[in-house]
């Protein structure tokens, strides 16, 4: 009894090391001495050695589980574990601590709110909208709980029930930035994008230097085409890039900045402080050689999507004998026809949408997988944080992000040697996988609709010269736009015939017109259609005008598919030299300008020389019959022998290194 006085009384005085000797002291003779037990556990979560509070805590319960004051220790404890695992990135131990917390004190909002961040890591987004259900019924003004709430909302795609819990975290503190981004980012999906650039602008005029907020401001500009001061912006925002601060999304920067270093460095900053490495995983147990190598796409693009579309063919046409071949798919589970044809594709599919990305991984390595594709880089709905968890011993970037990823546990990049000449091998973190042709697959049993309606249907006069660009809107910089005029001035009776994203894009874009001294009649704006009836109405135009420094991608190939010629400039980045990859592949290299002076020139000859352009429009058919841009089977063959060489160094304990597609290893 003296010995458990002197602790008491140790502990009191805030001589926990004293206490906690006297405990341990105490213990060793009866290891079920109730009072030490207690004591010993409260002393230990004192001096921050919680498995062992825990531990006693527990132990103390079992003994005398109606100690309300144990119970809300032990509470204490395994609460203050959980935040330390939440900070180390262990989310599923934090979870079973904030569990076994709340089993001791139901009514802590702290915990409640710290329960639902961890479910939120962990991607399970409807139960952390419970948990901070929970933490707000206790405490209705916690507005980061309004927000993480909207956060997983919006995870769920309840994008309208996003924006009510954020607007409650606004009315309770106007000066949240991220309140403010979130709000902006859920409005995006409703397109309703004139009013997430209002929210994008609050949260810059609150914190201008919030981590990534510039880029993405701008990019919310440019899907409107408001574009007062932005090539400053654009030059002030380049700066900030090549100086290492945290300044814009890879994706957002690539419409803005042509330079592969400054894009290259966006991605390193980017992939540093948003899908680090994770150095606290096992490491991965290659799989040794035997028989067929397994290969694992990874998507949220398969169903009615450009991936997709353009993908396909290369699923059915792997060769089974040597590649097992498996979808780890996180996107909508639709039930159009595109989804059903890319899933019966697959040797299985997996679906990881309600998966964290350590569960997602962990499941690929489970499977074997030998070599991990993403097919999503830095898109919409991405998952870079599943290669970071290293999800197999080879990981490739192919087709969704024109561009490097920038992050140290990619090995591969899938390109070709015009979207990355070997000059700028050293702007990419990841070894260079180089197609003889193209890089990007195409689907040749894809359908070619006829030409329906005319052009008075589509709203074009029935004898101009109809330029069209089908790109986004937000690909539509100043620069690119001032040639345009220029070509509409030069050639009488010609309209522009542009991709309608959102009608504040359209209106902005008359007004741009009109100030260059073009009638704002010339421009003529088509909305989206079902791909059927968009791939048709390209009979209507008579020539593609490209844009950079982000080119057409998979507009330009569906224009190719149609056969309409497709005007380019050669560009610096990737995304700027896609189309000129795709029109040598088509054997079209003469409508590849070197610069934008040529590219100007060309649109306005060819224009004016009907007999020219008819020419060009027979070849392009010709070479539609055999053109390796649209033969997604001999695409397969060659990136099976990149695979194969891949997994061969990889077996005999080499490093990546480039690869030559379409070779003999």
């Amino acid at each position: 009894m003296q010995a458990i006085r002197r602790a008491f009384a140790a502990a009191q005085e805030g001589d926990f090391a004293q206490a906690d000797a006297i405990c341990a002291s105490l213990l060793a003779r009866d290891p079920a001495y109730l009072p030490a037990l207690k004591l010993g556990g409260a002393v230990a979560a004192e001096l921050g050695r919680l498995d062992d509070a825990i531990d006693m805590l527990t132990r103390a319960l079992d003994k005398d589980s109606p100690d309300l004051q144990t119970r809300a220790q032990l509470g204490i404890a395994c609460r203050l574990r959980a935040d330390r695992a939440g900070e180390s990135g262990d989310m599923a131990a934090a979870l079973a601590d904030y569990d076994r917390a709340l089993s001791c004190d139901a009514s802590n909002a702290d915990i409640h709110y710290n329960r639902g961040n961890a479910l939120l890591a962990l991607n399970r987004s409807d139960a952390a909208v419970a948990s901070y259900d929970a933490a707000l019924a206790l405490r209705p003004a916690l507005a980061q709980a309004w927000l993480n709430r909207g956060v997983a909302l919006s995870r769920r795609a309840r994008h309208d029930e996003a924006i009510q819990s954020l607007d409650h975290a606004i009315a309770l503190d106007a000066s949240n930035v991220d309140a403010w981004i979130n709000r902006a980012n859920a409005l995006r999906w409703l397109d309703r994008d004139d009013e997430a650039l209002a929210c994008y602008a609050r949260a810059m005029a609150i914190a201008p230097d919030t981590d990534f907020l510039r880029g993405t401001w701008l990019h919310a500009r440019m899907t409107v085409c408001e574009w007062s001061g932005i090539e400053d912006d654009f030059a002030l925002l380049e700066r900030k890039i090549a100086a290492g601060e945290r300044s814009a999304p890879p994706f957002e920067a690539l419409a803005i900045a042509s330079s592969p270093s400054i894009l290259h460095a966006a991605a390193r900053t980017w992939a540093s402080a948003r899908h680090p490495e994770r150095q606290d995983l096992p490491a991965i147990r290659a799989r040794e050689a035997d028989g067929r190598i397994r290969v694992g796409y990874f998507a949220a693009t398969l169903h009615e999507h450009a991936t997709a579309h353009l993908m396909a063919q290369l699923f059915e046409s792997h060769d089974r004998a040597a590649f097992e071949v498996t979808a780890f798919t996180f996107g909508p589970q639709t039930a159009d026809a595109t989804r059903a044809r890319v899933m019966a594709a697959f040797d299985r599919v997996v679906e990881i949408g309600t998966r964290s990305d350590v569960e997602a991984a962990m499941l690929a390595r489970d499977a074997g997988i030998d070599i991990a594709v993403d097919l999503m880089g830095y898109t919409r709905d991405a998952r870079p944080g599943i290669f970071a968890c290293r999800a197999a011993p080879v990981q490739v970037a192919y087709l969704g992000y024109p561009g490097t990823m920038g992050a140290p546990y990619v090995d591969y990049a899938i390109v070709d040697r015009i979207v990355v000449p070997d000059t700028q091998r050293g702007d990419y973190t990841e070894k260079l996988v180089t197609m003889p042709s193209s890089y990007q697959v195409n689907d040749a049993r894809r359908p070619r609709p006829d030409g329906v309606g005319s052009r008075e249907d589509a709203g074009l006069p029935r004898d101009a010269f109809v330029f069209c660009c089908f790109n986004n809107n937000f690909k539509i910089t100043p620069a690119m736009f001032e040639r345009w005029m220029r070509i509409l001035r030069e050639v009488d009776r010609s309209v522009l015939w542009l991709m309608e994203d959102n009608p504040w894009a359209a209106a902005n874009l008359r007004k741009e017109a009109l100030a260059r001294g073009v009638d704002a009649a010339r421009l003529v704006f088509a909305r989206r259609a079902p791909l059927p009836t968009h791939l048709a109405r390209h009979h209507l135009a008579d020539l593609f005008l490209d844009t950079l420094p982000y080119n057409a991608h998979t507009t330009a190939s569906d224009a190719l598919w149609m056969g309409l010629p497709v005007l380019t400039c050669l560009g610096d980045s990737f995304a700027g030299r896609v189309a000129a990859s795709l029109l040598t592949a088509m054997g079209l290299p003469e409508l590849v300008a070197a610069t934008l002076d040529a590219y100007e020139a060309s649109a306005i000859a060819f224009a004016r020389n009907a007999n020219v352009l008819s020419a060009l429009r027979d070849k392009l058919a010709r070479n539609l019959r055999d053109a390796p841009l649209f033969d997604g089977a001999a695409f397969a063959r060659d990136v099976e022998t990149a695979y194969r060489a891949m997994h061969a160094r990889r077996i005999a304990g080499l490093p990546p290194d480039h690869i030559a597609a379409g070779e003999a290893i």
